[in-house]
């Protein structure tokens, strides 16, 4: 009962009256990479068939994110495209029964993403509130295409894009980017994921900034990386050598995520969350910095004394010292590592939209395939 509640209660006035009187919205984090750590996605392929195989493993994540404090959960559908469930010897749509969608990656026509999106605004919109577009687009004129198509739902849409503040792939700026998004009818602009929290809120400025300089008004969303990223290149973390496996060192710690969100709340974003990596404590440090604002605790704070509060309960007397926030406001988490270096090179070969190596087929990857690849590849 208090699942159902908390979850509605964000929409019973609607999303955009709430987001018009201030009030913040607290997004969820990122499900792929979260059930894949937890052995219920194949990282790869990066397909949702464990909201088919699983269930009962993407709702515990669901219900942990919103004990957390996340006002809304999006569906676990990322990916959930005809040609990305039959893809390169991925083929789980011989599984399961799929809606016939195509990815926007694949698209080279509005016809397409019509295709994609209509299906979804028939499977989906009878029983959610609103669509929280996030096409992991990289182009706003296949966000703004989306946009048009599910603005004939009526309902409000939110759309953030994939992108740093260099723009688009195209070389669209995020602020022109922004303003073709709200001039094609999206109430709520933003980004998520590829970038790391200080590069997203930087990015939303550039947005900001764009919209005010057409006179234009939308809400502002955030849902970045919860990795430190600032090495990485114009396509954002998958260029980083370390992706995805080796990732860890990189996290980010619930104090960096109290920063991120008292810098999102200062720059005017009021729907704020994360994407891939952020794991349900970081929302909990979304809602427990932006309780004053809220005037509420997520339940989760229940077990989380504020900045480290609870340490004044430790044993040890150099640890109980650690209980305040003073400490750890300050602190220089170290790796652990001492022969490591602290940025990484981003890989990425010169491939561009159009190159042959980007193309999707439904065949496994070939041997010969492989050999390309690793002969290109250097440590």
């Amino acid at each position: 009962r208090t699942v159902i509640v908390n979850l509605f209660s964000c929409f019973l006035q609607g999303i955009l009256e709430r987001l018009g009187a201030g009030e913040i919205v607290i997004g969820d984090g990122g499900f792929v990479f979260a059930l894949e750590k937890r052995g219920y996605v194949k990282a790869g392929p990066w397909t949702p068939e464990a909201t088919v195989e699983h269930p009962e493993a993407v709702r515990q994540l669901h219900q942990e994110f919103l004990r957390a404090g996340s006002s809304v959960l999006q569906t676990f559908t990322f990916y959930a495209s005809e040609d990305k469930l039959e893809n390169r010897g991925n083929y789980v749509a011989e599984k399961i029964s799929v809606s016939k969608t195509h990815s926007p990656w694949a698209a080279e026509k509005p016809a397409l993403i019509c295709t994609c999106y209509l299906s979804q605004i028939i499977i989906l919109f009878p029983k959610y509130f609103f669509p929280s577009l996030t096409p992991f687009s990289q182009a706003v004129l296949v966000a703004v295409w989306a946009v048009e198509v599910l603005k004939e739902s009526g309902k409000p849409v939110a759309a953030t894009m994939c992108i740093g503040p260099e723009g688009d792939m195209h070389g669209v700026p995020p602020g022109q980017c922004a303003v073709q998004l709200v001039k094609a009818g999206a109430s709520i602009v933003g980004v998520n994921c590829h970038f790391d929290l200080d590069t997203a809120l930087e990015t939303v400025k550039l947005m900001k900034e764009g919209l005010q300089a057409a006179k234009l008004k939308a809400h502002l969303m955030s849902q970045p990386l919860a990795f430190h990223t600032p090495d990485c290149g114009k396509q954002g973390f998958i260029d980083l050598p370390e992706f995805p496996f080796g990732l860890e060192p990189r996290i980010v710690t619930r104090w960096d995520v109290q920063k991120y969100a008292r810098k999102a709340y200062d720059l005017g974003i009021r729907y704020i969350g994360g994407c891939c990596g952020f794991e349900p404590y970081h929302i909990r440090a979304i809602a427990e910095e932006l309780a004053p604002e809220r005037g509420f605790l997520p339940e989760a704070s229940e077990k989380h004394g504020s900045w480290g509060s609870s340490l004044s309960m430790h044993t040890k007397p150099w640890v109980r010292a650690r209980a305040r926030k003073e400490y750890w406001e300050n602190l220089k988490p170290a790796s652990g590592r001492p022969y490591c270096p602290s940025m990484s090179k981003p890989d990425g070969w010169g491939v561009t939209k159009g190159a042959r190596e980007l193309m999707q087929q439904k065949e496994a990857t070939s041997e010969q395939q492989l050999k390309e690849l690793f002969q290109k590849q250097k440590f």
